[in-house]
């Protein structure tokens, strides 16, 4: 009878144990599946998963849950306690998806690896083009630029480059780094040569816009330079057309009458001097032109449909051009 007994209660013994094993594994099992496994393996979607300064592991934890990346919170800041990597958590925009599992993210987060945009700004381009290519790189508020510009005037000093910004540092932080680019490229001995000429670095950039906007070689600019501020000299009108485009808002061909009349500050066929401020980003060689004009005869030019600049000495040679390359 003990015998059947003691039998009997090492079977129930050893069944307990393989029950309470099965649920160690069962466990074990969970915990690998749900965190070393991505919750969805077939996602392609990206999404934005914001870490605000000041977040730790836990409300990091939660928002993740809550964004439906992960499907328990708890284990991810399991995971980077038992990994070391809780103190190691970065605030910053993150581009995540469900395909990844919980060491991804924590990877990603930990190590700063957040989203990164490369804006590149072309020579010639205005705030308008600016504040679409901020748009098309996903900066929320792009238009933000104009609020900005009011405040500080950048219009001409966004200098034209390829800029690797955080999305998180937004379009104020996009802007500063273009001016910070400007303020470096426009060295300390420009400055001097701007200042030895008497002019302001404003007047520069003005010009260096109308320059950047008429035509494209640096042979071109520099003696369009020199035509400009020699027009400038005898109080000419500078009857830039890319001005009177750029008071239109659009990229025009052909001016008209009309538009030659348009009551504004930058109108070069109605106001002597520089307009108001830049048209446009003006790049380093039209600056540099700007600064260093090619002394020429010419008072007058204009762009062939191919692109060609003919340049002349007088308005009869003028208007002979135009009715040869325009008509």
């Amino acid at each position: 009878m003990n015998y059947k007994l003691r039998i009997k209660s090492i079977f129930y013994l050893l069944s307990a144990l393989f029950f309470v094993l099965s649920l160690i594994i069962l466990f074990f099992i969970f915990l690998w599946d749900k965190t070393f496994l991505p919750l969805d393996p077939f996602s392609v979607q990206l999404e934005i998963f914001v870490v605000s300064s000041g977040q730790g592991a836990k409300e990091i934890s939660e928002n993740l849950q809550k964004q439906g990346l992960i499907k328990y919170g708890f284990l991810f800041q399991a995971y980077v306690f038992f990994t070391g990597r809780a103190d190691d958590l970065q605030a910053g925009d993150y581009e995540l998806s469900r395909v990844m599992a919980i060491p991804e993210i924590a990877e990603k987060i930990s190590s700063g690896n957040r989203i990164k945009r490369m804006i590149t700004i072309i020579e010639g381009w205005d705030l308008s083009d600016v504040e679409n290519e901020l748009k098309e790189k996903g900066f929320a508020g792009a238009e933000k630029i104009f609020e900005i510009e009011k405040q500080k005037k950048i219009e001409g000093y966004l200098f034209p480059d390829t800029y690797e910004i955080f999305l998180e540092e937004g379009v104020a932080g996009a802007v500063n780094k273009m001016l910070a680019n400007f303020e470096e490229k426009i060295t300390q001995g420009l400055r001097e040569e701007i200042e030895a000429q008497g002019k302001s670095l404003s007047d520069i950039i003005i010009m260096a816009s109308l320059i950047e906007k008429e035509v494209r070689t640096m042979a071109d600019k520099k003696t369009v330079s020199g035509v400009l501020w020699k027009r400038m000299g005898i109080g000419m009108p500078l009857q830039v057309d890319a001005a009177i485009a750029y008071i239109k808002g659009g990229k025009i061909t052909k001016i008209s009458l009309e538009d030659l009349k348009i009551d504004s500050p930058y109108n070069t066929y109605k106001n002597k001097g520089l307009p108001q401020g830049p048209i446009c980003s003006p790049g380093l060689d039209s600056i540099i032109a700007a600064i260093y004009p090619q002394k020429t005869s010419y008072f007058y030019y204009l762009s062939t449909p191919a692109g060609r600049t003919i340049f002349s000495a007088t308005l009869a040679e003028h208007n002979a051009a135009k009715n040869r390359y325009l008509r």
